[in-house]
């Protein structure tokens, strides 16, 4: 069935940022061109397509019993074949599959500590979405040539990619990942981490996206901004089942969000204490580069300063910086051929 549909694909050349809460793609001589939520809805009865991307996100807890509207991938890895290749399918279709006579070649960005059978099966999802060729390169990777460092030499880059589904720390030198940890805790942990907090302390529930605007409104994670920030939540409480309204503020935030932040410092401490004394030296001197969108929660780079004591820098567009390497690399493979993923690399991080 797929392959009928997707074999009629065309286009060009693509990067693609395939994320747990955003699939970014950027194409050949254009830059980035998509940015949408990972998200899918299909039909229950006829499980036909109904809507991808933001379209579908609008409907995350909305729909009636019929509609079914779910993110493919989780902590940063398919979870969903068939549904990831819809929606990748439905993404590349959109950005290319009106303007280009051959089928695309693709490069994936994957997190670092994916398995080869996790790895192969994003490969498969690219060539069923109409790839006719899938280059593969890690997230922190990407990123590190998103942001401009100097990946071939031989220089210690230190870089925490806190995405949706999973924090990808790396030390990247001479084309390569020297030493790195990828753990499946970040946005979306922090979500549920909220969920968890507001259940437990005020016995109401809340959905994923109201706990995500609590994150992105008033999460203060580093008590050196002054002020208190409030923000008023709606739910259902859980003993009698009727809507409930309440105030909750930044201080219950932090409380809230102190388990996954520290789970990802001790990470950080963790990959530092495995890496090299020559290129700590390095880091010392250049920081350490936080990207993803984690980076934006308001007091992080504060808080990892004091902890691991050292300088953090957050990248400009941290977003981006993952599919803007990733399509610099597909824009000139023979000179990053030896930052992609071969097929018969195993991946060797830890996971915390």
């Amino acid at each position: 069935m797929f392959s009928l549909k997707f074999g009629r694909l065309l286009g060009n050349d693509v990067a693609v940022d395939l994320g747990t809460a955003n699939t970014l793609i950027y194409v050949k001589g254009q830059g980035v061109v998509l940015r949408e939520p990972s998200v899918v809805a299909v039909d229950r009865v006829s499980g036909g397509l109904l809507a991808v991307g933001h379209e579908a996100k609008r409907m995350l807890g909305k729909g009636h019993r019929n509609i079914l509207a779910k993110r493919p991938l989780k902590d940063g890895v398919i979870n969903d074949f068939e549904l990831a290749q819809e929606m990748l399918y439905a993404f590349l279709k959109k950005v290319i599959g009106k303007t280009m006579f051959v089928r695309p070649r693709i490069l994936v960005a994957v997190p670092s500590g994916i398995t080869e059978v996790e790895r192969r099966a994003v490969r498969d999802a690219a060539v069923a979405a109409g790839a006719r060729e899938v280059f593969l390169v890690e997230e922190p990777v990407a990123a590190a040539v998103g942001i401009g460092l100097p990946v071939h030499e031989p220089v210690g880059n230190m870089i925490v990619d806190i995405g949706g589904g999973t924090t990808e720390i790396a030390v990247i030198s001479l084309s390569g990942i020297v030493v790195n940890g990828s753990i499946r805790v970040a946005g979306d942990e922090m979500d549920v981490a909220i969920q968890n907090y507001i259940r437990d302390k005020y016995k109401m529930t809340i959905g994923e996206q109201t706990a995500e605007q609590i994150k992105h409104t008033i999460a203060q994670v580093s008590p050196v901004f002054d002020g208190v920030l409030r923000m008023e939540i709606r739910g259902l409480d859980v003993l009698s089942g009727s809507p409930r309204t309440i105030e909750v503020t930044s201080q219950e935030v932090r409380d809230a969000l102190k388990g996954p932040i520290q789970t990802i410092v001790d990470a950080i401490k963790k990959t530092l204490e495995r890496t090299p004394p020559e290129l700590v030296a390095d880091i010392i001197d250049q920081g350490i580069y936080l990207a993803g969108g984690g980076s934006l929660l308001k007091g992080l780079k504060e808080l990892l300063q004091e902890e691991v004591n050292l300088l953090v820098h957050t990248v400009e567009d941290p977003l981006d910086c993952v599919v803007r390497g990733a399509g610099k690399i597909m824009e000139d493979l023979e000179t990053y051929d030896r930052l992609l993923l071969k097929p018969k690399d195993v991946g060797t991080s830890r996971r915390y």
